[in-house]
Parts: structure tokens; sequence; C-alpha cells
């Protein structure tokens, strides 16, 4: 790709406020007056979150490397969640500092269309397609257009797996080494996909390539613990969802009345399952939706990634805690569930229970690091505090009125 001139009036300006905050201030705007009088249950979160997400962003800026890049050169996922999480704040304001950033990412799209510098194409690609569409910008469409057609080309088929197993035909994994479809990169890339869609369908000048939606979901069902939806051996039935068919990354299984021993779920990966069934367009009528809802009302917290710890090391549920917070904001947002009902009929207010856990693990200088468990990168304090200002972005926006 050629270099991008980042002072470029087609680069960042205040024309390319996101789009969403925009709807938000028209509505805002169209409100009675006398609608400032009702309770406002959530007002005082809503602004610790406010600033919360503030101080992170502003952590983030201070990282920023010369070349407009963030964290690991190698990794153009740890810019572009950086840059998603700074114009999605509710306190946006253009800067230069955007602007490089952007003009970074672009400049790492290869001839494939691919965002990615040495490897990992699926997760940097499609967390940069997300950046890229959050932007709002038109500038922006003809790369937005060749990473969407990267992401498809990837999805496995019956005739490019090669020597991969069937039953990751429809999924897509990192790419690489790592030829198998995994639950975590196919749910990141059906959010972009899904997110970018719009944008494919507004082009006019030619025919746009588009995922194979339902090889994608056949590919999600076979990670999903139901027997009614799913055929792979060594399932268990309560509809939590696995890393891949036939893998899960929980410590233990579950140990059966018979003696057998099938997959165990766990969080981070059962709200990547609900957001890919949302992606793919099912509802609560669904069983898979249904059943996964229930598997995440029974394991309810904000205290640990759940299904990951064990009864020999307990602190095991810690591992990719800050994931599982983000998952679960985006999640539970998507599904439209405004109070959560636990299996003993108690309603829960998650966005409180989830903004209070994030807002008392931010440092004091604005970030957030995972300090009991560093697995899956989160030692990384750029990446945490993305994944952190990301979820309390989510929860600011989903709060009711």
């Amino acid at each position: 790709m050629g270099e991008i001139n980042p002072h470029s009036p087609l680069h960042l300006s205040e024309k390319m406020k996101p789009l969403s905050l925009a709807l938000i201030t028209i509505l805002i705007s169209g409100l009675p007056l006398l609608a400032q009088d009702k309770p406002q249950p959530h007002l005082s979160i809503k602004l610790e979150i406010k600033r919360a997400i503030e101080r992170g962003n502003s952590y983030l800026k201070k990282q920023q490397h010369a070349d407009g890049y963030w964290g690991q050169k190698k990794y153009p996922a740890l810019s572009a969640l950086t840059l998603t999480a700074a114009v999605r704040s509710p306190s946006f304001k253009a800067s230069d500092a955007i602007t490089r950033g952007y003009s970074w990412i672009i400049n790492q799209q290869k001839a494939d269309g691919g965002i990615y510098v040495e490897g990992l194409g699926t997760y940097n690609t499609a967390t940069s397609l997300t950046a890229l569409v959050a932007a709002n910008n038109e500038a922006f469409k003809p790369n937005i257009l060749k990473a969407r057609k990267y992401l498809v080309e990837l999805q496995t088929t019956e005739e490019n797996r090669g020597e991969i197993d069937k039953k990751h035909i429809g999924g897509i994994g990192y790419g690489g080494t790592y030829k198998h479809s995994d639950l975590s990169n196919t749910h990141l890339a059906m959010e972009a996909l899904r997110l970018s869609r719009h944008i494919a369908q507004d082009d006019a000048e030619s025919k746009q390539p588009e995922l194979n939606w339902d090889a994608a979901l056949e590919f999600v069902s076979r990670t999903q613990n139901l027997k009614a939806t799913n055929k792979e051996k060594d399932i268990s039935d309560d509809g939590s969802f696995v890393y891949y068919p036939g893998d899960s990354k929980s410590g233990e299984k579950n140990v059966n009345p018979d003696g057998t021993q099938t997959l165990r779920g766990y969080g981070s990966m059962s709200y990547a399952g609900l957001l890919s069934l949302i992606y793919a367009d099912l509802d609560d009528s669904d069983p898979r939706v249904k059943a996964v809802k229930d598997w995440l009302a029974k394991n309810y917290t904000v205290k640990e990634n759940p299904g990951l710890g064990t009864k020999e090391d307990p602190t095991l549920g810690q591992q990719g805690l800050f994931y599982y917070y983000q998952a679960m904001a985006k999640g539970l947002s998507a599904a439209n569930i405004d109070q959560l009902t636990l299996a003993d009929g108690t309603k829960v207010d998650w966005r409180k229970d989830l903004g209070n856990a994030l807002l008392k693990k931010q440092r004091e200088d604005g970030s957030w690091i995972n300090e009991e468990n560093s697995r899956w990168w989160e030692s990384d304090p750029i990446l945490v505090t993305a994944y952190s200002v990301l979820a309390l972005e989510q929860l600011y926006y989903s709060i009711p009125k």
C-alpha cells in the first residue's frame, strides 16, 4: 500500500465523529424537558463510567509510538482496539494522535486486503476492520471492502480445508500455522463483517463477496454444548460454548454420573457464542440462543471468567477476565437484556455490577491490567485498557434513558 499523508483532509476530522454518537445527540436534544425530572437510577454510575473512559483513553493516548501505532508493531490489533476505544468515547474529539493511528493502520494493509504485519491475519484484520467502520470516514471505504474480502476468503470450506477436519468447515481461525477454525476468531470476523455489511451493500460499483453465514452458523453450533443441535462427540448439554469443536480451554472436563467426561464450556466463549448467534440473525425463539442465555444466567458473575477455575486451582477463573468483561458487555447489550434473571428468579442489574467491577480495577494512571493471571496477553496494559474502555463504552450507551 502507498504511504498515506496523516495530515490529509481525507483523514480524521469532526465529520468523522461516529454515527452512533451523532444519533444519540439528536435523540437527546429531542427529548422533552420534563424527561429530565424522571428518575435516573444509573445517572451516578454513568458519570463515573464516562470519567473512567476519559482516563483510560488518556492513558492510551500517551502510549502511542511516534510512527502512530500502539504496543507491539507486529500486532495491528492493539492499535485498532485503541482507536475504536478512542472514537467511541462520549467525549470524542478529533486529534492528530487518532489521525496518525488510522494512517498507520491503513499502511499495514497488504495486497490481499488483510491488515497485519507478520501473522494472525484474522485477529488483526477483524479488529482493524471494526476500527475503520467505527471511524465513519468515507475515505476508508476501499480499505474496508478489501479487508472484508480478505476475511470472507479465510472462511474454511470443503474446497480449501486441506487436511483439516470437516468439523472446522464454516469457521475461521487465526490463519498461518494455526489452520483450524475457532470460536474466538470466528465471532470477531462475524462481528466485523456484520458491522461493515451496510458499506458493502452500498457499493454500486461491484458485487461484494459475503460470508457463508449458514456455514458459519453450523460451525458455531458445533462449539455449543447442546445435543439438540450439535452431534459432535463428548459434548455436555448445558448450552455453554467451547473454543472449537472437540477442544475447550477450561482446565477440566465435566464428569458425568456414569463416569464419562464431556467438554466444559466457559464464560468468555459462551458470550462469544451468544454474539455469533445474534450476528447470524437468531433470536430467543431458537433453542441455541435460549440455552446459552440460560447457562449465562446460571453462571452469572463479574468476579471471574466462569468455567475456567478448577477445584484444585480456583484462580484459573481469572484467565481472560477482561476479554470476558468486554464480551459480556457486548453480548448482554446485543441481546437487549435490561436485567438478567438468575436461576433462582433474582433479577440483577448487570450494568451496575460490571461497571463497578471495572471502576474498582482501574489503576491510578488510568490503565487496567489483569493482576491475577496474565494468560492471553492480559499482562499488557494497552490491550487490557482497550478491552476495559470498550466494555465501559458499551455500558455507557446501553444504559436506559
